[in-house]
Formats: C-alpha cells, structure tokens, sequence
C-alpha cells in the first residue's frame, strides 16, 4: 500500500500524526530501550498515547524481522529510526529494512529525526552518527511514496 516517512525536529509532533495515520489492525515497532530513568518516563508516556489494541513489538536491532513477522495487511508504526540507527549503526540493514517496507501489501508509517539542520557536533562519534542518520533517512525518503517534513505540529509534503 503506502510507505510514510514522517521527518522533523525533536518534539516537532511526529509520532502524534503518526498515530493518527494508522488504521485499522496496527502494530506498533518501538526501537527505543529503557536505558535510564528519563527514557523509561518516554516510553511510558509513549505507551499511553497508543490504543490497547494495538500490538506493540520492541525491537531495538532487528527491524527487518520485526517487519516480516508483521502480518501483511496490518498497518505498520516504526518509532522511530532515529535511535534504531543509534542502536545498529549499520547503513545496510536501513537499506534491507527500507526495502521490506516498502514492499508491504499494509501502510507502513516511520517516524525519524531530521538533524542536520543544526551545528556541525563537537566530537567524531556524534558527526558519523549525524552523517550516517541522513544517509538513512534519504534511503528511506527514496523507498517511500509519501515524505512529510513535521515542523510544530504542521506538516509539508516534500517532492
């Protein structure tokens, strides 16, 4: 069906648009782990935004299986890319991962950071991660039908 990219700042509303998108049997892949106080409190704020319907896989690594193992028509959330990069910082698992999802017979709906639009980081760790995000935001922006720029809560469709 159709592959979404939602891209914008941090807090800019992606992941509400992106539940508001999804319809119908949804399942919902959080990347995100609960390594420290703060990250816990985010994701259980997260959890409470999303209807108990859903089903909720936690998968930090493996997008690709978690994709497979999706049934083919339920409609896919993928929050967010931005720390799944941060957790396998592997540009050819993007590419594979991209490729499943934008093969599927359900909408797939990601959400991701955009974050070079800001300084140039101090250190070496956080310039490759930067530089490696925006390789994997621009192969996923490719393999998807449909790019919006979230900025504020309002959205821009990109070409």
């Amino acid at each position: 069906m159709t592959l979404t990219l939602l891209i914008g700042g941090a807090r800019s509303g992606k992941s509400s648009l992106a539940l508001r998108l999804a319809e119908g049997e949804v399942v919902f892949i959080a990347t995100a782990e609960a390594l420290d106080d703060d990250m816990r409190t985010r994701i259980e704020a997260h959890r409470a935004e999303r209807p108990e319907s859903w089903r909720t896989v936690e998968e930090p690594r493996n997008l690709a299986g978690a994709l497979r193992a999706a049934p083919p028509e339920a409609c896919v959330v993928i929050d967010c890319l931005t720390l799944w990069v941060a957790n396998t910082m592997d540009e050819e698992l993007a590419r594979e991962a991209a490729a499943i999802a934008a093969a599927r017979q359900g909408d797939t709906i990601v959400v991701t950071n955009e974050v070079g639009m800001g300084i140039v980081p101090e250190n070496e760790l956080a310039r490759s991660y930067r530089d490696l995000l925006g390789r994997v935001n621009a192969i996923w922006a490719d393999a998807a039908d449909r790019v919006l720029l979230v900025v504020a809560g309002r959205t821009l469709e990109l070409a």
